[in-house]
C-alpha cells in the first residue's frame, strides 16, 4: 500500500500549468514539522515535500492556496529519475495528491512571515467546545449493569 497523510504549510505559491493534452496540473510544496526536536540542537526539524495535484483538484489548489496556508494532503509517493545538468542521475520523490483539505483561511495564511512552525504552547489556538452531553437530553434512560442480559 502506498498512502501518505501530511499536514503542513505551503512554502511557495502554487504553480499551475497544463499538459500538452490540456490536463491541468498544479505543483506546490509544503513544510511539515517533525514530531520531535533534534536531540543535539534542540531545534524543530522540518521536512519539505513536493506536491502534485491533477485535474479539478489542481484548479482548486491553484485558485485557493497561497504561500503560508496550512493544508492536509492525502496521496501517494511517486518516484522519478532524471539526469542533472552535470550529467549525474538523480531521483526525486513527489506526493501525488488524491485529496487536499484547506485547514487555514486565506487571511490566516501568514504569507509574509515564512513561519512553518506550530504555534507555541503559550498562545494556543482557540478551540470550539462541544456542548455538554447528557444522556437524558437524548432520550436515554440510566440502566444498572446488573440488569443487562449479557
Amino acid at each position: 500500500m502506498n498512502k501518505v497523510f501530511l499536514i503542513g504549510n505551503l512554502t511557495r505559491d502554487p504553480e499551475m500549468r497544463s499538459t500538452n493534452t490540456g490536463i491541468p496540473v498544479c505543483n506546490f510544496s509544503i513544510a511539515v514539522n517533525r514530531r520531535f526536536k533534534n536531540a543535539q540542537t534542540g531545534q524543530q526539524e522540518t521536512d519539505f515535500f513536493n506536491i502534485v495535484a491533477w485535474r479539478q483538484l489542481a484548479e482548486l489548489c491553484s485558485r485557493y492556496l497561497a504561500k503560508g496556508r496550512k493544508v492536509s494532503v492525502i496521496g501517494s509517493i511517486q518516484t522519478r529519475s532524471y539526469e542533472a545538468q552535470d550529467g549525474s542521475k538523480r531521483t526525486a520523490f513527489d506526493i501525488v495528491a488524491d485529496e487536499v483539505e484547506f485547514l487555514s483561511s486565506p487571511q490566516a495564511a501568514g504569507a509574509s512571515s515564512g513561519d512553518y512552525h506550530q504555534p507555541s504552547p503559550a498562545s494556543p489556538a482557540p478551540r470550539a467546545q462541544a456542548p455538554a452531553f447528557s444522556p437524558a437530553d437524548a432520550g436515554f434512560t440510566q440502566v444498572d449493569d446488573d440488569e443487562l442480559p449479557f
